[in-house]
């Protein structure tokens, strides 16, 4: 640990070197453990995007969060979750005569997706418990892991919630409900990744280099959320199946038809087009600030941390647009478009992290 780490974990008062020792000591095991949850959150908005991809998510009509972990086990049970399924307008509409084995398919995506949020689950709380029990949790921290719990129970029942918009009336779930499922596990990504960052030993701020990066870095921070909301609403309509060119729309730079629904404000949310453009457009923004948070970084800062948080941001964000164009051209194979949901994870830990390193480690509380 330098020297300015160091200051940063007394900064409130003097510390003892053995309670110094305690605290990096309890906070290298909590950090690994939060980004231990960090990764499985990414394989869950992997898996939940294959999920999506395989038109899966209607295929457990029930939510039994204990019971349900218990998959089929008998010919007779997995009869019987196949006539649960010939209920809903999916099946009436899409599948019907699906047969038992490409029920099964299907079946296990789902399965699969409600299994890993439990394990989350159950790999925050748990050690958590521990942790506290052990003393190992500073005071000022038990109440912000408390609120990362409250965030995953509130994204199992919001979870449910997009899943029952599938079950009456629609043939897939409402584009609202899965942007914002989609939406709030990065919101909890972004959330616990930035507590496990700054128990990390970073270097104290600099003063300067906070008060004229933080206003881009948030900025771009901001931009990122969005960017996946819009995306969420992209894969709720399958508006990536439509107007597969680039750069060009429909034959044109901007295309007709973007406020052909009235009200005028249902086309940003309900008109395929107009869905696919705002995403298209929100991408080409999220470039040039990027592009301008690493210039800007590259320019005003010396230190090779930031300067690295600063370079991956540029970077990271053009990687993730030629992903998206790749799946857009190539009309969502399911590879490209995993890796391309995938990765905007790995965007918004960089912008995370480059918060993270402008203002250095959290201070030790005395």
């Amino acid at each position: 640990m330098t020297a300015n780490a160091d200051s940063a974990l007394s900064g409130q008062g003097f510390v003892s070197p053995a309670r110094q020792q305690k605290i990096r000591r309890d906070r290298a095991l909590i950090r690994w453990w939060l980004y231990f949850v960090c990764a499985l959150i990414l394989a869950m908005v992997v898996v939940g995007g294959a999920t999506r991809l395989t038109e899966s998510g209607l295929s457990i009509t029930e939510w039994k969060p204990i019971h349900g972990v218990i998959p089929p086990l008998t010919e007779a049970e997995w009869e019987e979750e196949l006539e649960k399924y010939r209920q809903i307008p999916e099946y009436q509409l899409i599948n019907k005569g699906m047969s038992l084995e490409e029920f099964k398919f299907i079946f296990w995506w789902e399965w699969g997706h409600r299994l890993l949020g439990r394990f989350i689950g159950v790999a925050f709380f748990v050690p958590m418990v521990a942790f506290w029990a052990m003393g190992r949790i500073e005071p000022w921290l038990k109440p912000r892991l408390v609120a990362g719990l409250a965030l995953g129970g509130l994204q199992g029942f919001v979870g449910w919630w997009m899943v029952a918009s599938g079950l009456v009336d629609r043939v897939d779930v409402s584009q609202y409900r899965l942007a914002t499922h989609l939406t709030l596990a990065l919101i909890i990504f972004a959330y616990l990744y930035w507590i496990a960052r700054r128990l990390a030993p970073l270097a104290e701020p600099d003063p300067f280099e906070r008060d004229r990066l933080d206003m881009i870095g948030k900025l771009v921070l901001a931009l990122v959320f969005v960017q996946i909301f819009l995306g969420g609403l992209v894969a709720g309509l399958n508006a990536g199946l439509t107007f597969n060119t680039w750069p060009l729309m429909d034959g044109q730079i901007i295309p007709r038809g973007l406020l052909a629904m009235q009200p005028a404000w249902l086309n940003f949310f309900e008109n395929v087009m107009t869905v696919q453009f705002q995403h298209r457009v929100t991408a080409y923004i999220l470039i040039v600030a990027g592009l301008v948070l690493t210039v800007g970084t590259l320019r005003l800062s010396q230190r090779k941390e930031l300067r690295r948080a600063g370079a991956h941001i540029g970077a990271f964000i053009l990687l993730q647009a030629v992903f998206g164009i790749l799946t857009l051209i190539w009309h969502v194979p399911l590879s490209i478009a995993l890796i391309h949901q995938g990765f905007a994870v790995i965007v918004l830990a960089a912008c995370v992290e480059y918060l993270a390193v402008l203002r250095g480690s959290y201070p030790v509380r005395s």
